[in-house]
C-alpha cells in the first residue's frame, strides 16, 4: 500500500528532497547547462530563491532560540557554581575532540600520501584574512551592546549575555520568577515556530541540492581524487569511532542508538553546510530524541556549533600534508605538532571570523612555512567536503551534549533508547491554528 506523502517521517522526506535534488542538479548540468531560460529562471532564479529563503527562515530562528533557550536553563540552576562545572567539561571534551581529529587526520595524510607526485600548480591565489589575537577574542566575548550582538548573530557574545542575564533573573526573586515564566513561553513559541519550518524543510533541501549540483565542478574531484577520499573517510572514521567510543566510555550509552537517532539532525547540516542555520534541528534532536535537558542542550550546542571545529580541524591536517607533499617540502615532527596545537587553539581563537576554515588553514599553512597558495589547490573541492564537514561538527556537537548531561543526571535514558522518541514531527494546521 503506497502512504500518502503527508505518512512519511520527516527523515524520509528530507532524504528524498536531497536525493532528488541532487539528480535535478546534475541531469541539468549535463544536458541543459546552456539553456539560457533554466539557467536564469529556474537555477538562478527559483531554486536559488527558495534555497535562500529556507536558510534565512533557519538563521532567523537561531538568535532568538539560543537567548531564549539559555536564559530558561541557567534562570532555573538552584547552584551557579553548576554552570562552571558545565562550561569546563564541555570546552575540554570539545577541545580534545579537536585535538583527536587533527592528528588523526595528519597521520592519516602521511600513511596515504596523497600529495606526493602530484606535482600540481595553484592555479589562483588566496587572500588570508588576519585571524584575531587570543587576548582579542577573550575580550569580545564581552558584549558593550548585547543588541548589537543579537543583530550580527555574535554567538558566543549571545550565549555571555544570556547566561549572565539567567542567572539575574535565578537571583531577582519574585521578580524573577515572572520573568522566567515569561522566556518559558517564549521558549515554546519558538520550538512552534522550528516545527512549523521543518514542515516546509524536504522543499527548502530540495532546491538547495538542486542548485548545489549545477555548479560543482566534478572534474576538480576527479583531478583531486586522492585527498578527496582521504578526507571523506578521516571525516567518517572520526565521527563513527572517535564519537562513538567516547560516548559509550564516558555514558554506556549504544552508539548504535545515537547514530541511526542523528538522521535529521545530520541531513540539514550536510545540507546547509552550516552548523549554525542547523541549531534548531540540532537542538531538537537531543531534546526530544535523545533525552537531554533543554537547560544542558541551550548551553553545549551553541557553544558547539562555534567552537566545535572537528571538521575543520580534519580538513587542516590532511590540506597541510597534501600542499607540504605537492610542493615537494619536508615538513619535521616540531611542525606537525605546531600544526596540532595550532588548529585546536584556533577553534576558539577564530570563532566567529566569516569563511573560518580557510583562516584557519592560512594560519596553520603560515606557522609551519608552506605557501599561502596552497589553499587554492584545495578550494575547487571544498564546498561538498564542507557539507561533510558540518555533518561530523553536528554529530560531535550532540555527543559530547549527551556526555555533559548524562554526567550532570540531566538526561533521559528512556528517551534515549525510545526508537520513537521524537520520531513524529508536529504537523501545522494552517486553516485551524488555534
Amino acid at each position: 500500500m503506497i502512504k500518502h506523502w503527508s505518512q512519511y517521517s520527516l527523515t524520509t522526506k528530507v532524504l528524498v528532497g536531497m536525493v532528488a535534488g541532487l539528480a535535478t542538479g546534475v541531469l541539468t548540468r549535463t544536458f541543459l547547462s546552456e539553456n539560457v531560460f533554466v539557467s536564469q529562471y529556474v537555477t538562478d532564479g527559483l531554486f536559488h530563491i527558495i534555497g535562500q529563503i529556507f536558510i534565512s527562515s533557519l538563521k532567523m530562528l537561531v538568535v532568538p532560540l539560543i537567548f531564549t533557550s539559555i536564559v530558561c536553563g541557567t534562570s532555573s540552576l538552584s547552584d551557579a557554581s553548576t554552570l562552571g562545572r558545565l562550561g569546563f567539561k564541555t570546552l575540554a571534551l570539545y577541545l580534545f575532540t579537536t585535538a583527536v581529529a587533527i592528528t588523526l587526520a595528519i597521520v592519516s595524510a602521511l600513511i596515504v600520501k596523497p600529495g606526493v607526485g602530484a606535482n600540481l600548480e595553484a592555479v589562483s591565489s588566496f587572500s588570508a584574512k588576519e585571524a584575531p589575537a587570543i587576548s582579542e577574542v577573550l575580550i569580545h566575548l564581552f558584549p558593550d551592546n548585547p543588541i548589537e550582538a543579537m543583530a550580527s548573530g555574535n554567538t558566543l557574545q549571545i550565549i555571555v549575555f544570556a547566561v549572565l542575564f539567567g542567572i539575574a533573573i535565578g537571583a531577582a526573586g519574585d521578580s524573577g520568577d515572572k520573568i522566567a515564566r515569561l522566556f518559558d513561553a517564549l521558549n515554546d513559541v519558538m520550538m512552534k515556530l522550528v516545527a512549523l519550518l521543518m514542515n516546509v524543510a524536504p522543499y527548502g533541501v530540495f532546491c538547495l541540492m538542486a542548485k548545489l549540483f549545477t555548479t560543482i565542478e566534478l572534474s576538480a574531484i576527479v583531478s583531486l581524487a586522492k585527498y578527496f577520499t582521504l578526507l571523506l573517510c578521516v571525516l567518517l572514521i572520526h565521527a563513527l569511532v572517535t564519537y562513538c567510543s567516547l560516548l559509550k566510555i564516558f555514558t554506556g550509552l549504544s552508539p548504535r542508538t545515537f547514530l541511526s537517532k542523528m538522521d535529521d539532525a545530520a541531513m540539514f547540516a550536510f545540507s546547509t553546510a552550516s552548523s549554525n542555520a542547523t541549531i534548531p534541528v540540532t537542538m531538537e534532536t537531543v531534546t526530544y530524541r535523545f533525552g537531554v535537558s533543554n537547560r544542558i542542550a541551550s548551553f553545549t550546542i551553541p557553544l558547539g556549533s562555534t567552537i566545535n571545529m572537528d571538521g575543520t580541524a580534519i580538513m587542516q591536517g590532511v590540506a597541510t600534508v597534501f600542499i607540504a607533499q605537492a610542493f615537494g617540502i619536508e615538513l619535521t615532527i616540531s611542525d606537525y605538532l605546531s600544526v596540532i596545537l595550532t588548529a585546536t587553539l584556533a577553534s576558539i581563537g577564530t570563532a566567529g571570523v566569516p569563511g573560518v576554515g580557510m583562516v584557519m588553514l592560512a594560519m596553520v599553512l603560515k606557522q609551519v612555512g608552506l605557501p599561502l597558495e596552497g589553499i587554492a589547490l584545495v578550494m575547487g573541492v571544498d564546498r561538498l567536503l564542507d557539507m561533510v564537514r558540518t555533518a561530523v561538527n553536528i554529530t560531535g556537537d550532540c555527543a559530547v551534549t549527551c556526555i555533559v548531561a548524562k554526567s550532570e543526571g540531566a538526561m533521559d535514558v528512556d528517551v534515549f533508547y525510545d526508537p520513537e522518541a521524537g520520531v513524529k514531527e508536529e504537523t501545522i494546521d494552517f486553516h485551524h491554528i488555534r
